[in-house]
């Protein structure tokens, strides 16, 4: 199930591993309703939940979600290991290096390195 939470004084939704995948522009929706719903300007989505057309820059999807995110001012951080994707692509790799100098969309091997970014951007 999905959980609001506070992480260093942001408010977050932590998606959970299991639920529905967000495999298509329409999905976007949900995931933005759901962190709407909780009052949270932050949404956690694990790779679990992210369909193998996200890794594939080819399909659009990414840009799709990192535009939609932007656009309603919603960060969002996908959390978990990429590398299996990452180690057949380097315009994803590239994508992933650009993503994680911004703000809008990071690319964090779990919760830990989320706190950890987070600290550094309030200080």
């Amino acid at each position: 199930m999905d959980r609001p939470t506070v992480i260093r004084g942001r408010r977050v939704l932590i998606c959970a591993e299991d639920g529905p995948l967000l495999a298509s522009e329409r999905d976007i929706g949900d995931f933005l309703g759901a962190a709407w719903a909780e009052d949270a300007d932050l949404v956690v989505i694990p790779v679990a939940r992210l369909s193998n057309d996200f890794f594939k820059l080819g399909t659009r999807l990414a840009g799709e979600v990192a535009q939609k995110f932007v656009n309603y001012r919603m960060q969002l951080a996908i959390i978990g290991d990429i590398s299996r994707w990452s180690a057949e692509s380097k315009a994803l790799r590239d994508f992933v290096r650009e993503a994680n100098q911004g703000q809008a969309l990071w690319f964090l091997h779990d919760m830990n390195a989320l706190e950890q970014r987070l600290t550094l951007a309030k200080g």
